[in-house]
């Protein structure tokens, strides 16, 4: 954590110094501009550049998303700023201390910026992780207390991002919602390759889950015990929901094993589900899954979980996993490893929920920390190349990004 937070401190401090002693206040809040708006394009458009890339780099699939999140930035960035530089020619000067307190404050301003740019990048590569900074903790992970880094600045830059793309840019953007896509962005790169090794990518090579359009989520409540038989213990203010996921047979080789830290769910507010791409979301991980008909298998987030070859039948393997879901909240969406999303129909009533589909492991699952530290520090091998996309992704990235 300590080195994340000097590289804050020299970034911004660099920057800081530069506008004093080499800029104006004017040229400053310029170029403070130019980096939100190479921000907001690098954030809009890196996961469409990604696929791009992969299909036909498929060896870069590991780095595609960082690779085209700095490409992209760093280009928005030179030609904004070229431009820029060509407007501010003139000189203009507002008096002794506003332009030595402006360039200042622009100078910390834009270290912020960049910083949270930087370290961005860096937790969308596969990394080891305590690369930038360990967010988590290594053996037992709590979605709901990460640890952030001096000034937060990465959760400043993604948070402002999200802001306008649920305000101004949301008609750009054809009525999607980065703050729904992702919520709290850091929090699920982060927990995506938390425990990342060879055998355990934070991508796959194809579309690797779905979600049957209807009796695919449920309320339940009553009668549910642990895998030790004891009742389990009711959250306050939350409702127990199953969700259905299917895993499929074509992307074994990328999704037969993950950790629950990769599975995530996304929910909104009751009455702004109709259109599940607009408005903000919040992440709700899987406490477990569906052991038995009335047994909840619990895990922790850290812990692995791999499926058979032979559980896959003809096409997937269908595993409920269950979710806390907070009071007013419906589930609209699920996301697997750092690629791959699927609507979620509308819950039904415990009365009509299906049978439970018991799923049984084939070993004890391992937490990270049972790894040696050389397996974690390894990147996750180059997954095979893209078959082509759902019919739900196809409608978030476009049709031009599938494969023939």
């Amino acid at each position: 954590m300590w080195i994340a937070n000097l590289v804050v401190v020299a970034i911004i401090a660099g920057c800081a110094t530069y506008q004093y002693l080499k800029g104006t206040v004017v040229k400053a809040f310029a170029t403070i501009i130019v980096t939100i708006c190479a921000t907001v394009v690098a954030f809009g458009y890196f996961e469409i550049s990604a696929r791009l890339l992969i299909r036909y780099a498929p060896s870069l699939t590991p780095w595609a998303q960082p690779l085209c999140f700095a490409l992209l930035f760093i280009l928005t960035f030179a030609i904004l700023q070229t431009a820029a530089s060509q407007l501010t020619r003139q000189p203009t000067d507002l008096g002794l201390w506003p332009e030595r307190i402006g360039r200042v404050v622009f100078g910390v301003f834009l270290g912020l910026i960049l910083s949270g740019v930087l370290l961005t990048a860096l937790a969308m590569a596969p990394l080891s992780n305590k690369y930038p900074y360990q967010r988590f903790d290594l053996t037992n992970p709590d979605a709901e207390k990460p640890n952030k880094v001096l000034l937060n600045p990465d959760g400043f830059a993604t948070g402002y991002f999200s802001m306008l793309s649920d305000g101004s840019l949301a008609a750009i953007r054809d009525k999607r919602s980065f703050a729904t896509l992702h919520p709290a962005l850091l929090d699920q790169l982060f927990l995506n390759r938390h425990s990342i090794s060879d055998d355990l990518p934070i991508m796959t090579g194809s579309e690797a889950i779905e979600v049957r359009k209807k009796d695919a989520a449920w309320y339940i409540s009553e009668n549910i015990t642990d895998s030790d038989g004891q009742p389990l213990s009711p959250k306050s203010g939350h409702n127990l929901l199953i969700v259905r996921v299917g895993i499929r047979k074509s992307a074994a080789k990328d999704a037969r094993k993950f950790t629950l830290s990769q599975l995530r769910l996304i929910c909104k507010p009751q009455g702004y589900t109709k259109k599940p791409l607009i408005g903000k979301g919040i992440n709700i991980y899987p406490v477990g899954y569906m052991k038995a008909a009335n047994q909840l298998q619990k895990r922790k987030l850290s812990d692995q979980i791999e499926i058979r070859g032979t559980d896959f039948g003809d096409r997937l393997k269908l595993i409920d996993f269950a979710f806390y879901v907070p009071d007013g909240f419906v589930p609209v969406l699920v996301q697997f490893k750092q690629n791959n999303v699927a609507e979620v129909p509308p819950p039904v009533p415990s009365e009509q929920a299906p049978e439970i589909v018991p799923f049984i492991e084939s070993t004890a699952s391992k937490t990270t920390a049972d790894r040696s530290s050389q397996q974690r520090d390894r990147p996750p091998t180059t997954p095979q190349k893209r078959r082509g996309l759902s019919d739900f992704s196809r409608s978030i990235v476009g049709d031009q990004f599938d494969d023939e």
